[in-house]
């Protein structure tokens, strides 16, 4: 069967959280291990344990889908929670906790793999290039700009290019480690490394944007 979209009239049903969850961990197994071409809605359906009626109800099309799995992935590390400035609670102590769930979320090995992917095939296909830009890293760097703005005119930081300072920010903790496991040429930090590397990123982002 084709992967096109039901007619209007077959969503808006209630909807399962449960199941929802089951069909995204399904599409991100799928999607990773067959790629996104060769992953059909029956497949998803069937490793679901879910009809396709129920997949389509939750998800439009596959484009939906797809970019509903690279958002679950992100959020299950960095929940938009993670961005909010709690008042009273230390500069330092937000940024790391952004640092730590940002290293786990890249150096995972789905993540890892979803980018193997995209590199294979984003000259293939621009348009999902950009689904996945927009549902994982762009969304990742606006939640950010965000949370830098406040910490700018709260007086905490001085940032003049919020945007700017939120790709830096995720560069840097990035940096050679994530480099080399996405190339296969390194092993995963160790838990000390990880933590150092963090607090590194963020004593050097400090510096860079605390005011005079």
């Amino acid at each position: 069967m084709s992967d096109n979209p039901l007619p209007p009239n077959a969503l808006g049903r209630p909807k399962d959280l449960a199941k929802r969850q089951s069909i995204l961990d399904a599409a991100k197994s799928l999607f990773l291990t067959k790629g996104y071409a060769n992953t059909s809605m029956d497949a998803v359906a069937g490793l679901a344990g879910v009809s396709k009626l129920t997949v389509y109800s939750h998800f439009t099309d596959k484009e939906t889908l797809f970019s509903s799995a690279i958002m679950s992935k992100c959020t299950e590390q960095l929940p938009v929670l993670f961005f909010e400035l709690p008042a009273g609670k230390p500069i330092e102590a937000v940024l790391l906790n952004i640092a730590r769930g940002f290293q786990v979320l890249i150096n995972s090995e789905e993540s890892l793999n979803l980018h193997r992917l995209m590199v294979t095939l984003g000259s293939q296909d621009p348009k999902l290039s950009q689904i996945f830009l927009e549902a994982g890293p762009e969304r990742v760097v606006h939640e950010m700009e965000g949370l830098l703005r406040k910490m700018d005119q709260s007086g905490a930081l001085r940032i003049d290019d919020p945007h700017y300072a939120a790709e830096h920010f995720f560069c840097m903790l990035k940096g050679a480690p994530n480099f080399r496991l996405l190339f296969g040429g390194g092993e995963p930090l160790a838990p000390q490394e990880s933590e150092a590397h963090a607090q590194e990123v963020v004593g050097m982002f400090m510096r860079a944007y605390r005011p005079e």
